[in-house]
């Protein structure tokens, strides 16, 4: 073999031993403190809790009422649209528009209501303390279901079923004369049917109970690639800081950048108008309708501060996120990949850019990959007749 044949085969070994030792390094042990950050990302399911603002919370047959009212378009002034409208189960509880849109489009995306029991704030701009005071925006609002409280009201009165059902659930039949309190009962009962979506384990669940234990982790069982985009996530990505705990989220609003890429005539407020909302609304947690009997459920919004920067909004979850694109408060970004590229490239006021390069962008992207199935386990259930 001649000087440059041998050359040339040197190089050819070099060339495939460099990146076997590039993956081996990126694929080092989790470090004490990156073990700490992976595992405060579990355990998951989050343990099951109850709502005490809503006395039905977790109540049996108030969730197979709330299932009736979530898919029933009787609700709807129209008689055309429910809560499915825009929230679809096989879509994982949204719709993949990039605006919601029932009687007519909204201003922003829909968001999941996977996991939504774990939150604080309801809406990208937190508009309601409560999820079943977040039930009865879209019940009133004429752009989505337009009904009235009496609408809502006259609809489970003379409806035998409903009324049987809301009987069992509340211990008395609707009131007759009193339209608020029954809507609200709606949605009380609409929110303990929400309570129940929980998304299930995923691969990185099943890697981080793995770690937990201490046990030897298989490429075949969690890739290479996953972890080193887990590196990313809660190292030089910093992802972690809004996106933390079991959920990947801590419920609290940021401002992502996203609205900078949105049209002029669509500039949102995001927080400073949800907080507005939420204070003037009748139904947060200081007013009457709060079953919670020590009312420290209504500190929350005694204690919130007003934000201090404009277009911020509510950190969404990101477990099945493959399954809730487009994404961001105004949907207008397609895929996973571009909103790494968002954060890499662009940041916002909160984060600076990321300059991640093209092979970690996509290690981060196989990462979120893995925080999602390519299933919504639940199922309609037949209660039969209420007598």
């Amino acid at each position: 073999m001649g000087t440059r044949g041998l050359a040339g085969a040197v190089l050819g070994v070099l060339a495939a031993l460099l990146p076997a030792a590039a993956v081996a390094t990126d694929d080092a042990p989790f470090t004490d403190s990156e073990t700490r950050a992976i595992l405060a990302h579990g355990p998951w399911p989050a343990p099951a809790t109850q709502d005490p603002s809503n006395r039905v919370s977790g109540n049996r047959a108030a969730i197979e009422f709330g299932e009736r009212l979530f898919f029933d378009a009787r609700l709807s002034a129209a008689g055309k649209f429910a809560c499915v409208t825009c929230h679809v189960p096989e879509r994982n509880w949204t719709d993949n528009r990039t605006r919601g849109a029932a009687s007519a489009d909204v201003d922003r995306n829909t968001p999941t209501l996977m996991n939504v029991r774990l939150g604080r704030w309801f809406g990208w701009g937190g508009g309601a303390d409560s999820l079943w005071a977040q039930s009865i925006r879209p019940i009133l609002d004429a752009r989505e279901l337009g009904a009235t409280p009496r609408h809502v009201a006259e609809v489970v009165r003379k409806d035998e079923q409903l009324s049987c059902r809301y009987r069992k659930s509340f211990g008395a039949p609707p009131s007759p004369t009193d339209d608020e309190a029954v809507l609200v009962d709606v949605a009380k009962a609409l929110a303990a049917f929400q309570e129940t979506f929980e998304s299930p384990a995923t691969p990185f669940d099943r890697f981080r109970s793995a770690l937990a234990r201490g046990e030897p982790i298989r490429p075949e069982s969690y890739s290479e690639a996953a972890r080193r985009g887990l590196r990313i996530f809660i190292g030089k990505g910093n992802c972690s800081t809004c996106h933390s705990g079991p959920n990947f989220t801590g419920g609290e609003f940021h401002d992502n950048g996203f609205s900078a890429l949105a049209a002029q005539a669509r500039i949102d407020r995001g927080r400073i108008e949800g907080l507005k909302e939420v204070r003037a609304s009748r139904f947060n947690l200081q007013g009457p309708y709060n079953d919670d009997s020590t009312k420290a459920t209504a500190q929350r919004l005694r204690d919130v501060q007003d934000p201090q920067k404009p277009s911020t909004f509510k950190v969404p979850t990101l477990r099945h996120l493959m399954l809730t694109a487009p994404y961001g408060h105004h949907g207008d970004i397609e895929t996973l990949a571009e909103v790494v590229r968002h954060y890499s490239e662009r940041g916002s006021s909160q984060i600076k850019p990321l300059k991640l390069t093209a092979r970690e962008q996509t290690d981060l992207v196989v990462f979120l990959e893995s925080l999602s199935t390519l299933n919504n386990p639940w199922r309609p259930d037949d209660f039969g007749r209420c007598n």
